[in-house]
């Protein structure tokens, strides 16, 4: 990837100052961008392997009887289908920041984490809807090839949500719920198998469905809600506002003060801040330059990777102050 390089722009006494140089991107920017060309992959295996899966579910559902396998199929179609969405829209966020969308396409990589986590409620929503029913009216089922489609199931998607597990990216952490529900719906499946086999308790099968839907409705609204903040620009939870604060006001004798700080995230990963710097004596211009680097290290240290930063001298009044 082409590195950026420093601009500096000197506009009526303001000094206008963006992160994304070369220094930003040996220090970890270069690490988000091939985290999200990972999570494309790893969606990308997720896809196929719900898809050719989920149709094998169907038949295993007609087969055995099992509202637990039968709900799961209907699912797992739906995730297939927001799966490729998501996918899609992995790719499109890579693309570099043009005139149109100056920061870039990241965000597009949380819209494929809304669209998963709807089609997310609305499967749990169809399980909860066919399972409850069969608590007033169990029906019989074919344990022996329930124990068999659910040790397929528990490999199949335990491997795809390996796969989706290690990232801090909203949508791979999306498509990890549904891995993650899959994997937990085919340990339930076969160990309620097991239970009906031995004891024919037969209503083991549609506990089991509500409890994991009840289950994955919790963890999509954690993660749906941490989307929204992000939308709504809202402080990301790993950045303390007051301790950057702290340290740049005590690590630089020059500065008078740090104010009109802005701090947000464009995905979840990458953070961005906006933030006057005011000094309290005149500086000349390679002193400045080294302040700006100072500045821009101890940023860095508190996951501000993209900061835009305005110098203010000693003599002049900021109107911005309490903003």
């Amino acid at each position: 990837m082409k590195k950026d390089k420093l601009k500096e722009d000197k506009i009526d006494e303001q000094i206008v100052i963006d992160n994304h140089d070369k220094e930003d991107n040996d220090n970890g920017n270069d690490n988000h961008i091939h985290e999200h060309s990972d999570s494309k992959e790893n969606i990308k295996i997720a896809f196929f392997l719900n898809l050719i899966f989920s149709v094998l579910e169907a038949i295993g559902g007609f087969l055995t009887n099992s509202i637990s396998i039968f709900t799961d199929s209907i699912h797992d179609l739906g995730d297939s289908f927001s799966i490729g969405i998501s996918y899609l829209l992995e790719k499109k966020s890579q693309k570099s920041a043009d005139n149109t969308y100056t920061f870039g396409y990241l965000r597009y990589s949380l819209l494929g984490a809304i669209i998963t986590s709807m089609v997310l409620i609305t499967g749990s929503i169809v399980v909860l809807y066919n399972a409850i029913p069969r608590l007033i009216h169990p029906e019989e089922i074919n344990h022996d090839a329930m124990i068999i489609f659910a040790i397929f199931g528990v490999f199949i998607n335990g491997y795809a949500a390996y796969k989706t597990s290690r990232s801090h990216n909203h949508n791979e952490k999306s498509i990890n719920l549904h891995m993650l529900e899959d994997v937990l719906g085919w340990i339930a499946v076969l160990i309620g198998s097991i239970f009906i086999k031995l004891y024919n308790w037969i209503i083991i099968d549609p506990i089991l469905s509500i409890l994991i839907a009840l289950y994955i409705l919790y963890h999509v609204y954690r993660n749906i809600k941490e989307v929204f903040d992000i939308f709504m620009e809202k402080v990301p939870k790993n950045i303390n506002i007051e301790a950057i604060v702290k340290d740049i006001e005590t690590s630089f004798d020059s500065i008078k003060d740090i104010h009109h700080l802005h701090v947000w995230s464009l995905d979840g990963i990458n953070n961005c801040m906006t933030a006057h710097i005011h000094l309290n004596k005149e500086l000349n211009k390679d002193e400045i330059i080294t302040l700006k680097k100072q500045i821009k290290k101890k940023l860095s240290s508190h996951k501000i990777y993209h900061a835009t930063l305005e110098i203010e001298y000693s003599t002049e009044k900021c109107d911005n102050k309490k903003c």
